[in-house]
């Protein structure tokens, strides 16, 4: 891939559009803004993470990057694109069809026609069934070779259908996943969290977890947003090892996780949260460009059952009012909702 530099001294718009050439790069808006970015960007990972890409990069790959450094364009406009030419494609066949539908009609009329004046010709007459089979061969011919063409033509529009369903199925996955610590997203947690309501029975055994990462403004203040990155990754990363991946793990905003534990009653649950925020209080933090310890990152967790609450938004609700009693209380530790978190609660909203 190319390399990064400054481009202040010539038209910035040549060079990257030079460049989306070279690496063979569709002339996107979103791919445009990607590329400028790279060229002039201080960030290495953007950097190294389009530089890895090497020669003709796919869109679904050059996506993802964007997702994650370019947010404010990704996933609905590539989704958006994906589904047009499925559209077009969809489109072209169906005109290949009435082509061929046409064509074999007019075959269909040769045919019957070719047949009424056999009918009238003497066996003997040999000019005119040698006139005929010629026609009836001009005609088949002609249709065999179109059809197989429309079917070549079917077979590799059906071929780019496989492969914008594929996209498509890509940039569903990238829509629900968050480009910094690579959890569920606030969309994908919204989704999951109905669902605990959508059958009363499965709520008896289902709880949220919102957990929040203590100070975390000043690791960004004290080393900056990489770092402040790096510590969600890190924090991310702990979470996904210590519970699994069956567990259903978010980002949703700012410093914020959110879990959702199912099969699990109250005793289990906390022992849950309990295990997560020991994890994540025992890992140490390095800053991977200088080898600096950034100290240890602790997490405060608010908890709710199912049980507990009417709804998505009462159980969300009362687990945060939980985790903000966590914090008043100290932070570093786990607290449940209960009567003494409600009347909390009440207050929060006068």
């Amino acid at each position: 891939m190319i390399q990064s530099g400054n481009i202040e001294s010539v038209d910035p718009a040549e060079t990257v559009i030079t460049k989306m050439r070279e690496q063979g790069i569709s002339s996107l808006p979103r791919n445009y803004e990607l590329v400028y970015r790279f060229l002039n960007s201080s960030n290495p990972k953007l950097i190294l993470a389009l530089a890895a890409l090497g020669q003709r990069p796919s869109q679904v790959q050059l996506d993802a990057i964007g997702m994650r450094f370019l947010p404010h364009h990704y996933p609905e406009s590539a989704a958006e694109q994906s589904l047009d030419s499925v559209y077009n494609e969809m489109l072209s066949m169906i005109r290949l069809f009435k082509q061929d539908q046409s064509r074999l009609r007019k075959y269909s009329y040769v045919l019957g026609e070719t047949s009424t004046r056999m009918s009238r010709y003497d066996a003997r007459d040999q000019d005119g069934i040698h006139d005929m089979r010629r026609i009836l061969s001009s005609a088949t011919c002609e249709t065999l070779e179109k059809s197989e063409s429309v079917i070549y033509q079917m077979v590799e529009q059906a071929k780019e259908l496989t492969r914008l369903k594929s996209e498509l199925e890509e940039y569903k996955r990238l829509c629900a996943i968050d480009p910094v610590t690579r959890l569920a997203n606030r969309r994908a947690f919204d989704k999951r969290l109905s669902g605990i309501y959508d059958q009363k029975s499965e709520a008896a055994s289902q709880a949220l977890i919102i957990a929040d990462i203590d100070h975390f403004k000043a690791f960004n203040d004290t080393y900056g947003h990489q770092v402040g990155d790096r510590v969600l990754s890190a924090t991310a990363a702990v979470m996904k090892k210590t519970l699994g991946s069956e567990t259903f793990i978010s980002r949703t905003g700012g410093e914020e996780f959110a879990i959702i534990l199912e099969g699990a009653g109250q005793e289990v649950a906390l022992k849950t949260a309990e295990r997560v925020r020991e994890a994540i209080a025992s890992t140490p933090l390095k800053d991977h460009n200088d080898g600096r310890d950034c100290g240890r990152v602790t997490i405060s967790l608010g908890l709710c059952m199912a049980t507990d609450a009417s709804g998505p938004q009462d159980i969300y609700n009362k687990a945060d009012a939980a985790l903000y009693d966590a914090k008043k209380n100290g932070r570093n530790r786990v607290k449940m909702y209960s009567p003494k978190v409600k009347r909390l609660l009440s207050l929060l909203k006068q």
